[in-house]
């Protein structure tokens, strides 16, 4: 059943689509169905797709507005909007208004300096990046002088990173060795100016390099989980814990570049983040963390092999005035490999993306075949298998799924 507070955006939307002038209009169907391989073979996800695009111009006004709509067989009918904004154009400059994705970086499949927009982790990286982004209510103005680029973007109000239920198959249970409670009391942060965020970025396209330079001072998509200890009134021992999830100010200087070298592509992206909040068994901590700066960054490399493309990346996040009571490792190294190809006139495409981690030996693989049946209809199938049995990636190892999505784009 739709919910009555979906009843108006509906109509209006269908209102919109039917009387619009010079409107263009696309989007998508899909249904998209997964099983896990492990125990019984449940469902993973039964979710079918209803996504569309509605752009429009008229001079130097353009606005695109990206409704789109979820139908779980377990859940209640999820509509929303990816994008809703508007571009005003000038001589050399423009702004957008409203809500909409920012994608910054040259990484692929890892955020280092794309941090404008949050993350949708509720089913963790396995979504298509246009998914996993969120739209964010922000203003953007660019600023263009020749081949440089200068971008600013204000957002008033604080977007969290989504995360998935604990009792989800992709939800992470603290592992802590006493009894816990969540107390959300300081999860969110105010609607008020002094909580807004800024981001700038300075980006050169040139026949040698193209980079960019970036700074922000943001909130962190995530929280982080402090703690409380609760003390046994008659004993005077601990017997419990509460988690108190918070949100703390971030500030980030980084950039990103690549170049050609012969027949590969070179890239590069960087971060240095002050004032991230690591979990600590230190008991001397304030409530359960430790702040400290951080890098963050990688180096990849693209190459192609006449059809064959490959693709290889190497991050690494090493935190800055280590000490042994963090939870996280001093480094935490990570690699992906792409290698991706198509067969048949390019109507069948074969890929394969992993991530490894280096430090617990985890892994996330991902085969998938795409073969476009006829001009706007596709069928995926694929498979998303976990490896290990800690890290990132191996604490989802009873995760292992194979899956098919059938689409059609119009």
């Amino acid at each position: 059943m739709i919910s009555k507070k979906l009843i108006v955006p509906l109509l209006l939307l269908l209102f919109t689509v039917s009387n619009a002038q010079d409107l263009f209009l696309s989007g998508y169907a899909r249904t998209y169905l997964g099983a896990l391989t492990t125990g019984e073979s449940e469902y993973s996800i039964i979710q079918n797709t209803f996504d569309l695009n509605l752009e429009h111009s008229r001079g130097d006004v353009y606005f695109k507005v990206n409704p789109f709509l979820y139908h779980y067989s377990d859940k209640d009918l999820e509509l929303g909007f990816r994008q809703a904004y508007m571009d005003l154009y000038f001589d050399s400059f423009d702004l957008r208004i409203g809500k909409q994705q920012i994608v910054w970086g040259k990484a692929d499949g890892v955020f280092i300096t794309d941090i404008v927009s949050p993350k949708d982790m509720r089913e963790f990286l396995l979504p298509e990046f246009s998914e996993i982004r969120v739209g964010v209510t922000s203003l953007k103005f660019n600023y263009y002088l020749g081949s440089s680029a200068f971008e600013l973007v204000w957002i008033p109000v604080f977007t969290p990173t989504q995360m998935p239920d604990q009792n989800s198959i992709w939800g992470v249970k603290p592992d802590y060795p006493l009894p816990y409670s969540f107390n959300y009391a300081n999860t969110d942060v105010k609607d008020k100016l002094s909580n807004s965020e800024v981001f700038a970025k300075y980006s050169l396209l040139s026949s040698a390099i193209d980079f960019e330079l970036m700074a922000a001072y943001s909130w962190d998509d995530d929280p982080a989980f402090h703690s409380e200890k609760i003390l046994n009134a008659a004993s005077g021992i601990v017997d419990s814990i509460i988690i108190k999830p918070e949100h703390h100010r971030l500030t980030t200087l980084g950039g990103s570049f690549s170049t050609t070298i012969g027949p590969a592509v070179l890239r590069g992206e960087g971060a240095f983040n002050n004032g991230k909040h690591f979990q600590s068994t230190n008991p001397l901590s304030a409530g359960g963390t430790e702040e400290k700066n951080y890098f963050h960054y990688l180096l990849g490399v693209d190459y192609n092999i006449g059809d064959l493309r490959l693709s290889s990346q190497f991050i690494q996040q090493a935190i800055m005035d280590y000490d042994d009571f963090l939870i996280n490792d001093e480094f935490e190294n990570t690699m992906t490999f792409l290698a991706s190809m198509d067969f048949l006139r390019e109507t069948l495409n074969v890929e394969l993306f992993t991530y490894i981690g280096l430090n617990d030996g985890d892994a996330l693989i991902r085969p998938k075949v795409t073969y476009d049946f006829i001009d706007g209809f596709e069928i995926m199938f694929g498979a998303n298998l976990f490896v290990g049995d800690e890290g990132q990636f191996g604490r989802f190892d009873k995760n292992d799924m194979v899956y098919t999505k059938i689409k059609y784009s119009f």
